[in-house]
């Protein structure tokens, strides 16, 4: 397979590798020592999460070469969140480099070389940006240190400059790539010898595109994939394609754990093109990340494998399944509702909340429901496998490289060294991309295809009714308010299915990492709490969903707060701040796990001033509390998730026939630190389009254990007539704070906020997503 040295994605980078090649040439190599990093790393994922040492097991490498021609390693799964750009620019900015001279290279999956690679929890920036300095600044003390020794100065009397280090007592300079052998034969500094450039000295971190003296100039690098996306020359998984490659779709049960019980395969192989069926093993309840089973059918391309599947004559065998195959959504539904209204698992208690209740001068109660919903990425699954001679080599879009190659090694029993995968670009992720069963699937047919490469593609259809589901979510809540409308007690109980079904029993409860989630860690001053956790069984396959289970709480809270300040009679932002309460820091509200996404407390609790701070930005910002015309509202919803803060006001207008035009959407948010202010208004725009689309449109029905959607007429995304017709983002930085996540956390609270303006322009009250026809009835 051919590629242009721009596309960055198939190239193998190991230490070893890159040191045999480099020998005798003019080059620095870097490997750098990840502290910080590695301290957040393990807590979550393990000891092996990133490797510790200098450099037997490196992370990141930055190589300059003889031409001084810069290329850094990035180790994350780049899925249009623009963090393949962002990592390379914290680096390039730090090292001094020219970023028309800086080439990206995707790392290959490999946990021992490049640590945890597992694109997941917002966490990419804030784990990485600090070992991204540190690495480009040791880098470049080498080269100073190269041109000080070739010049017989001491290394304090020269200094980098872009892609060259000078002398400015004589005006000597010399070009990084003149610099790089000689660097390359230096110790690689310590830690401790260390120095970051200062803010003033920055080119690219924390700045953004604009006016400067009145003419349009542009502080920030482009994007490194972003002229190769629109003209069709980047690599996605479903780009890849090997010499005599085999193409292949899989006809999976219908029903989550059931199995083929016969098939008749005949009528398939008739169609031109098609090789051969191929039985898929599936692995039953729970699934984790293997493939649920099925027949293959492969052909010399994808439509005639297509075509073969649907002449497939397949019998499927329920029993397996269990009450999987009697799941139906509106049922379901009902028996989570009428679950929570019975006590649940007591998850925090803290003062008398039935004496609270009884004594209150109003009680407010609501129940508030949360559908199904699929990924449903652009680019659906797909991988190209090759197996031959005891080892197995894959192309894919996958958020989790580790997961996959262990996969594989499992399927095939093989060792795990024997398994590489490369990294593609992903035409988005959302978590579904995290789990590897679609690789798994390919690799079982390429076992069957021995050294000749098997594509295997995924239809929309398959995606959107084999996913892994968002849960489903029932929330209910009651609060009682004193004469003076302020809360006195509050009770909720959340019902969804848990994550924790993939690898286990079904536990029926959720975990301490999901109760985490804006649930236990609701920062409310209300002197009477009892959150509870009554069972919900799962029936699908639970998986992580962009911001997982922050949505179903963030709905749930955010829309009640609501209800509570409407009851009271009082304005709605002036109610919530006084349900926060004062500015402080909160740094521990929950027993046992589920803390902060494993992070420190003591270095990410939950500041209740910033929170206040995003809430009175975004509503001022929107001009909150000025009249608007009949069938206009704001609403206002705000969240703490993946460690960093977000408020949104929504300026809707509902017209009679139940018609929603969004003329505004304002949000603030506080994520500390900001690395790539660009990126993180985009991430902000993109959570409020998707978050549009959960309020409004998207749902997964079931009916008998079979999902009723399949394709995007009934899986309903949202189109340009639904977005806002302005958002406006607005960052507050926080540079003296920890860094936070940015891809997940701007996308709690836009469902709220949308139904809260909704109310607000038609005193009708949402409490069941997606709004879909309610409004017109």
């Amino acid at each position: 397979m051919s590629q242009s040295d721009d596309t960055l994605l198939l190239a193998n980078v190991s230490r070893r590798g890159l040191l045999k090649g480099l020998a005798g040439a003019s080059a620095l190599l870097l490997a750098a020592r990840w502290d910080i990093g590695l301290a957040n790393e393990q807590a979550q994922f393990g000891a092996g999460a990133m490797p510790g040492g200098w450099v037997d097991n490196p992370n990141v490498f930055i190589h300059i070469d003889a031409n001084g021609l810069v290329t850094i390693v990035n180790n994350r799964a780049e899925m249009g969140q623009g963090i393949r750009t962002s990592l390379v620019m914290v680096a390039a900015d730090e090292l001094g480099a020219d970023w028309d001279r800086v080439r990206a290279e995707q790392a290959d999956g490999d946990q021992d070389k490049f640590g945890n690679q597992n694109t997941d929890g917002s966490r990419s920036m804030r784990h990485w940006y600090d070992p991204m300095r540190r690495a480009a600044a040791a880098a470049r003390l080498m080269l100073e240190q190269a041109a000080a020794n070739q010049w017989g100065v001491s290394v304090d009397q020269v200094r980098a400059d872009i892609h060259k280090v000078v002398h400015p007592a004589t005006g000597r300079e010399l070009g990084f790539g003149q610099l790089a052998e000689a660097a390359r034969e230096l110790d690689v500094p310590g830690r401790e010898g260390l120095v970051l450039k200062s803010d003033s000295e920055l080119r690219f971190i924390g700045k953004e595109s604009g006016l400067i003296n009145g003419e349009l100039k542009s502080t920030h690098p482009k994007a490194i994939d972003g002229e190769d996306i629109v003209t069709g020359k980047a690599i996605f998984g479903a780009d890849v394609d090997l010499e005599n490659t085999l193409y292949a779709v899989v006809a999976r049960p219908p029903v989550y754990g059931a199995t083929v019980k016969s098939v008749d395969d005949s009528e398939a192989l008739k169609v031109r093109g098609v090789k051969k069926t191929v039985r898929i093993d599936g692995t039953g309840q729970p699934a984790a990340f293997n493939p649920l089973g099925g027949v293959a059918v492969v052909a010399t391309n994808t439509w005639a494998a297509m075509e073969g599947r649907r002449a497939l004559k397949i019998e499927w065998d329920n029993t397996p399944a269990g009450n999987n195959a009697d799941y139906t959504s509106d049922t379901y539904r009902e028996s989570l509702e009428k679950a929570a209204q019975s006590p649940g698992k007591v998850i925090r208690q803290s003062g008398d909340v039935e004496a609270a209740l009884k004594e209150a001068n109003k009680r407010v109660s609501a129940t508030y429901y949360m559908p199904h919903m699929a990924q449903a990425p652009m680019e659906p699954p797909v991988a190209v496998v090759r197996v031959s001679g005891g080892k197995a080599e894959a192309w894919a879009p996958v958020q989790n490289p580790r997961a996959t190659r262990e996969g594989i090694a499992g399927l095939l029993e093989i060792d795990l060294e024997n398994v590489t995968v490369h990294q593609t670009l992903l035409g988005g992720g959302f978590g579904r991309k995290s789990k590897p069963d679609f690789v798994i699937e390919a690799a079982q047919v390429a076992k069957a295809f021995e050294g000749q490469p098997i594509k295997l593609q995924w239809s929309r259809e398959d995606d959107i009714q084999h996913a892994y589901f968002h849960a489903v979510s029932v929330d209910h809540l009651e609060a009682g308010l004193d004469g003076n409308g302020k809360a006195t007690s509050w009770r909720h109980r959340t019902l969804s299915p848990s994550i924790a079904s993939l690898f286990a029993p079904d536990p029926k409860h959720k975990a301490g990492f999901e109760l985490g989630m804006g649930f236990n860690t609701m920062p409310f001053s209300i002197p009477a709490i009892r959150l509870e956790n009554p069972p919900a069984p799962a029936h699908v396959r639970i998986g992580w969903f962009r911001s997982v289970y922050n949505l179903p709480h963030a709905w749930a809270i955010q829309s009640f707060a609501h209800e509570m300040a409407v009851a009271a009679g009082k304005d709605h932002r002036d109610y919530v701040l006084d349900l926060l309460g004062p500015g402080r820091e909160v740094h521990n509200l929950t027993v046992g796990d589920g803390w902060n996404y494993g992070e420190d407390p003591e270095m990410y609790p939950i500041d209740v001033g910033r929170m206040r701070r995003v809430i009175e930005r975004a509503t001022e910002e929107a001009g909150w509390g000025k009249e608007r015309a009949k069938g206009r509202g704001l609403g206002l919803a705000f969240h703490h998730s993946f460690v960093s803060y977000t408020a949104v006001v929504f300026d809707v207008e509902v017209d009679d026939g139940g018609q929603v035009t969004i003329h505004r959407a304002d949000i603030a948010f506080d994520c500390g630190p900001q690395a790539n202010p660009e990126r993180i208004r985009s991430q902000m725009e993109g959570s409020c389009v998707m978050g549009i689309g959960i309020a409004l449109q998207n749902e997964v029905t079931f009916q008998d254990g079979v999902a009723q959607q399949s394709n995007f007429d009934r899986y309903l995304l949202p189109r340009m007539p639904n977005a806002p017709k302005v958002v406006r983002v607005h960052l507050i930085d926080n540079p003296d704070d920890a860094m936070g996540g940015v891809g997940e956390p701007g996308l709690p609270p836009v469902a709220p906020a949308l139904c809260n303006a909704i109310y607000a322009a038609t005193g009708k009250r949402i409490r069941r997503l997606p709004v879909g026809d309610q409004l017109s009835a």
